[in-house]
């Protein structure tokens, strides 16, 4: 008999409508406060309307993990129907959200909700979560797919440049920001996703080709090491930026698929607008 799979992530996997629809892939929403109001990012506030009322309200926002009752909400049915549930979420050293969706779990019988750690962020999440969407579309089981993926944690390669380290300074994400503060107006960081926290890498300077051929250079090189297979460009508010990445990927590497998406309101919270990565598992 086919097992019945269905698999979750979080907004913060910033993966495009069209690929949540294309492989069933169900999102829970993280929070955005600003003010006293919290917006369910994806849902209630685009990342637009964020960096409007961060304009507006000249403050930045605060983000906050799903709550437990979100992912017994969301996984209830599906359980109930037969099906097991993966879920896959942000790293468990930037966000609860893992802790609350391992608390969620308990709630059902063992083994029915499974819950993967990513230790990623943005489509370094998305990387994996499409992956075990694949595998259940071909029929393969819970436990074999979190295996899987769980494997796969450690070759996600996940990089962006950033054009301002107001936000990220302000949400106290970041460890070694203190090391360039005093230059914060002419550098543009590298920031790498490493052991499941983030920290500075490469700190560029100058117009925004040089910075992204560099940029490239750092975290693809000759790109023998890349996965070819599926890579993700992900920005927030840069899409040219975005663009002159895949297609220097597509020129360079000529990978199966190369995907542009847009980072979220959780996200782009953190990050600020300008920013642009480059995201693939390594072979």
């Amino acid at each position: 008999m086919e097992k019945k799979v269905k698999v979750f992530t979080d907004s913060t996997a910033d993966l495009s409508p069209q690929q949540l629809e294309a492989l069933n892939i169900s999102v829970l929403p993280l929070y955005v406060t600003m003010g006293d109001k919290s917006y369910r990012d994806g849902v209630d506030i685009t990342t637009a309307q964020l960096y409007k009322m961060v304009d507006e309200l000249r403050t930045l926002p605060k983000t906050a993990a799903a709550p437990v009752e979100d992912f017994v909400t969301a996984f209830k049915p599906w359980v109930d129907q037969g099906y097991d549930v993966i879920f896959v979420g942000i790293s468990s050293k930037l966000s609860a959200t893992i802790q609350n969706a391992l608390i969620a779990a308990d709630e059902f019988e063992p083994g029915r909700v499974h819950v993967v750690d990513s230790q990623n962020l943005s489509t370094g999440i998305g990387l994996l979560a499409v992956k075990a969407a694949e595998l259940a579309m071909q029929g393969m089981g819970a436990q074999e797919i979190v295996e899987r993926v769980n494997a796969l944690v450690p070759k996600v390669r996940t990089s962006f440049v950033i054009s301002t380290l107001k936000y990220l300074h302000m949400g106290g994400r970041c460890t070694s920001l203190q090391l360039i503060a005093g230059t914060v107006l002419k550098i543009k960081p590298q920031i790498i996703v490493k052991d499941g926290g983030m920290i500075v890498g490469e700190k560029y300077r100058g117009k925004d080709k040089k910075v992204l051929d560099s940029f490239y250079a750092d975290h693809v090189g000759d790109g023998k090491n890349v996965d070819l297979e599926r890579i993700f460009v992900t920005h927030s508010d840069y899409q040219e930026g975005a663009e002159y990445l895949a297609e220097k990927l597509k020129n360079e590497l000529n990978p199966k698929e190369v995907c542009i998406t847009s980072a979220g309101a959780v996200i782009s919270s953190h990050c600020g607008p300008g920013t642009v990565g480059i995201l693939y598992l390594e072979k």
